[in-house]
């Protein structure tokens, strides 16, 4: 191995390191904001597990962060962190609003709409520009953050359960661009067709998500 491409990989892994940082920290400088709104401090421990399990309570809120990581795998460079970092830095932020009680209308649907775009996106290996595709993932983010925000309940604090949900989000991230970096490296014929069949997948469950009750 050369030693530009040594330092090539180098620099890469420390960009995504700094990119998971920045995710986790990112709820520390958003959330306490709206701890304030809900004076029922409960425990750091109590208060970041329930944030910590709401993002696996729904399998649209899964589905959707695991799409995001692949689509991020697919695009490759800096794409590997800055889309999930800016699904994350959205989310964040939409659940303090989420928190302090602002409305948010057609947030199911949004969310499900979600899971079918992005599956798509993975499914027909949807090549864009990075800015488009952060804009694409942070206006997803919206929704699901509002929701986690929305569903805390009274007796939590503010912000050890919006770290908790952060952590989570970046876990389903991690998982996602990892699943897409093992995709990838089956070869371009075997790895377009299994993103076909797992966008596809994702996609037909927002669509079950949309229609069913």
């Amino acid at each position: 191995m050369t030693p530009i491409v040594e330092q090539n990989r180098t620099g890469g892994r420390t960009a995504m390191n700094r990119a998971i940082l920045g995710e986790c920290a990112a709820v520390i400088v958003f959330v306490p904001v709206a701890a304030s709104a809900h004076p029922g401090i409960v425990g750091l421990t109590h208060g970041f597990a329930s944030g910590w399990t709401h993002p696996f309570s729904g399998m649209d809120h899964i589905l959707a962060m695991i799409a995001v990581g692949l689509f991020a795998a697919h695009l490759g460079g800096r794409a590997r962190w800055l889309v999930p970092l800016t699904f994350v830095s959205v989310l964040a932020l939409a659940g303090v609003a989420g928190m302090a009680g602002v409305k948010l209308p057609f947030a199911e649907i949004g969310i499900a709409m979600s899971v079918i775009v992005l599956g798509l996106a993975v499914a027909f290996q949807l090549s864009v520009p990075t800015l488009v595709a952060t804009f694409l993932v942070g206006f997803f983010a919206i929704f699901h953050g509002h929701a986690h925000g929305t569903e805390m309940p009274e007796s939590m604090s503010g912000l050890t359960y919006g770290l908790g949900f952060v952590c989570a989000t970046v876990l389903l991230h991690a998982t996602g661009v990892g699943l897409g970096i093992a995709i990838g490296r089956t070869g371009p014929a075997t790895g377009r067709q299994l993103a076909q069949v797992t966008g596809a997948a994702i996609s037909f469950a927002g669509i079950a998500l949309l229609i069913l009750p």
